[in-house]
């Protein structure tokens, strides 16, 4: 599996850090988690320079691509240079955005629905788009996530543990990073938003957890 973790300058630590952290987990089961950006070095909210791992093209040929946010998200929707390299497919990843991270989702058409959850400074912007946001802290729909919340990024890492590794990996990973002597209902509270509901086909037509993704484009 690769996992892109799209960060653009002005970014939120949390948003990046806390999804490549947990997903990186998964790398003695073949998972590679990158950190991808439009310029060798992003610097965070806070200062923090980072050197990214990829560039942005990767996100076009990995298996799950989550969206950080940051406080200059708006200017980055706003940059075609930018958006332009973002090439992504919802028939055959997963995509999914935290906070105003769900500008971009909106910018590349992938809100379909025209509903996302995100952060409370972000959602007069979704609105004035048109997008109705969501009470809850994680919304899934089909191949399509967002999140709200700066720690929601966990939830976020789940549903991609949940979708490409199952729930017994998903389980084993969350236990792992959960607070010692809070693991059962870390893991339970991290995986109820993310886990389909009672009668919904599991898994997705697009994949099959353990390392078996199938591609539709072949």
């Amino acid at each position: 599996m690769q996992i892109a973790i799209v960060t653009l300058d002005c970014f939120n630590e949390l948003d990046s850090f806390i999804a490549s952290g947990i997903l990186g987990r998964m790398t003695p089961h073949g998972w590679t988690v990158r950190i991808c950006a439009p310029a060798p070095i992003v610097q965070s909210r806070s200062g923090a320079r980072v050197e990214r791992q990829e560039d942005l093209s990767y996100a076009a040929r990995a298996d799950a691509v989550l969206i950080g946010s940051g406080w200059r998200t708006r200017d980055w929707v706003a940059d075609d240079a930018i958006m332009s390299q973002l090439r992504l497919d919802p028939s055959r990843q997963l995509i999914g955005s935290q906070c105003s991270g769900a500008l971009v989702l909106h910018k590349l058409g992938l809100l379909s629905d025209g509903i996302a959850c995100t952060d409370g400074m972000t959602r007069p912007m979704l609105e004035q788009l048109g997008i109705a946001v969501s009470p809850g802290a994680f919304r899934a729909v089909g191949n399509i996530a967002t999140a709200g919340g700066c720690l929601a990024s966990q939830y976020l890492a789940a549903w991609v543990l949940l979708r490409l590794a199952g729930e017994a990996r998903a389980r084993e990973v969350l236990s792992y990073v959960a607070p010692v002597g809070e693991e059962r209902d870390y893991v339970e509270r991290a995986l109820r938003s993310p886990r389909p509901a009672a009668g919904a086909a599991w898994p997705p037509a697009c994949c099959a957890p353990d390392n078996s993704w199938r591609r539709m484009d072949g």
